[in-house]
């Protein structure tokens, strides 16, 4: 019997390090499963607290402030739970069979409306929206940093972080562009049952896409991998300015981009008078596809940090569309696709260009902490901004009367919703605009950093 030729030991290490292609796409599962239920807490949120479960703009605004600040700060405790994770599963894959469960009953419930007292139902909203926003950050995290233990390979990386965007925004389009008109459809008049059979729908859907994720991801050398102290994770913020640059960029861009989709509701319903508009404007949000898809080619010629100001000067002009479109419903789709491809392209440039920042913390202070530097830049950036800017936009309408029970709204009150929904965000993408024009510095300076990180990386082996 001729003798089984065992496999070369190299040749097995790369046949191992290959992700397959149905694992890049249950990768992208974890992002659509996201989308599907946060697209609609950031969308809708203040729209559902005002015109459905029945708060004012007021009190629904302070509410989405306190709890984003909850939960922001829970983005950094899960970074660090993230570094700490030791299991047979890995770092990062556990999380997802930990909460898809919890994540999706807390987002049910968010949307559900109970039969209670103002009062109460105003503890119910704080208690519900915090829970189900600390439950969306210990899925989100761990989608961001698992990607590196998948596998080895630059072009298995990228494969898999460019299905991951196309599968997330297929989860953003359903969530923005159908809940509405499903919600209808199920309340047939009741549109407080409505929407808590739509969203349930949803979060089944959301809590099979996780658990098909969990079961077929594997992370490698897990038995590797270094547990990092806390005061290590801190440590690797020390002196790490493009880090903080763009946690501070990213954070001013959730803010304008939350504000935008917070008022967005409003401003069709009120200020066009056509509700209708506000799902067929929403499901353009796909056409953010065609800009992330292209900003590989922008980068080569104006690098990350260029293709980031480019896409944010392009959602400005977007938004400024917009608002000279008035009532022509034409001009105003177009200024909407202008804003939302910039918008996309930008947010996607944020996600990758944290994972640089992670090295410039290695090369900086020795430290990788990976979890706590992605947690920060990419889940504390959305939970805070998101929080802001909702919180701003309600106070802005608060203070021009807008009063979610009066059919017909004042003058006063439709400007103040024009302003949270086209001029406010301008203002602050501008702001965002200005500090990634800082970043350049220091993007410049990586090829010494990579270059450092694999010499030390020699010295080890």
């Amino acid at each position: 019997m001729a003798e089984k030729k065992q496999p070369v030991a190299g040749e097995n290490a790369v046949v191992q390090d290959h992700l397959p292609w149905h694992r890049r796409i249950t990768y992208g599962f974890t992002d659509m499963s996201g989308n599907l239920l946060y697209c609609i807490i950031s969308s809708y949120m203040l729209y559902f607290f005002t015109n459905v479960f029945g708060l004012t703009v007021g009190v629904a605004g302070v509410l989405l402030l306190i709890g984003r600040f909850f939960d922001a700060l829970g983005a950094p405790v899960m970074g660090i739970l993230v570094d700490h994770t030791h299991s047979k599963y890995g770092k990062n894959r556990p999380w997802f069979l930990w909460m898809a469960l919890p994540f999706a009953v807390f987002v049910w419930l968010l949307f559900t409306t109970p039969h209670l007292s103002y009062g109460m139902k105003i503890v119910y909203a704080g208690v519900m929206y915090i829970l189900a926003d600390l439950s969306y950050t210990a899925v989100s995290t761990p989608i961001t940093s698992v990607l590196p233990n998948l596998t080895s390979s630059s072009d298995g990386r990228m494969s898999a972080n460019s299905i991951r965007l196309v599968l997330g925004n297929v989860g953003n389009f359903f969530a923005v562009t159908f809940i509405i008109p499903f919600a209808d459809h199920l309340g047939h008049g009741n549109a407080q049952k409505g929407w808590s059979l739509a969203v349930g729908v949803y979060a089944i859907i959301a809590f099979v896409l996780l658990i098909v994720a969990f079961l077929d991801m594997r992370e490698m050398n897990i038995t590797k991998e270094k547990v990092i102290t806390i005061k290590e994770s801190l440590k690797a913020t020390r002196g790490n300015w493009p880090w903080i640059i763009i946690v501070l960029a990213n954070l001013t861009y959730w803010t304008a981009f939350t504000m935008r989709n917070a008022a967005l509701p409003y401003y069709f319903q009120y200020n066009l008078g056509n509700k209708g508009l506000i799902s067929f404007f929403n499901g353009f949000t796909i056409i953010q596809v065609l800009g992330m898809a292209a900003v590989p080619l922008f980068a080569k010629f104006l690098h990350k940090w260029g293709t980031t100001v480019f896409m944010l000067a392009l959602t400005i002009v977007g938004q400024v569309w917009l608002a000279f479109a008035g009532n022509n419903i034409t001009a105003a789709l177009i200024g909407w696709c202008i804003a939302c491809i910039g918008s996309g392209s930008a947010c996607t440039m944020f996600f990758a260009m944290v994972g640089d920042t992670v090295d410039f913390g290695e090369w900086k202070n020795g430290i990788r902490a990976n979890g706590f530097l992605t947690a920060i830049g990419a889940s504390f950036c959305i939970q805070m901004g998101s929080g802001i800017g909702s919180f701003i936009a309600s106070m802005i309408m608060k203070g021009f009367g807008f009063n979610a029970s009066k059919a017909v709204q004042s003058a006063a009150s439709l400007h103040g919703i024009s302003f949270s929904f086209l001029w406010a965000p301008v203002i602050i993408y501008i702001i965002s605009m200005l500090l990634m024009v800082g970043y350049r510095k220091w993007e410049k300076h990586e090829p010494v950093v990579q270059r450092d990180l694999e010499a030390r990386a020699k010295l080890a082996d």
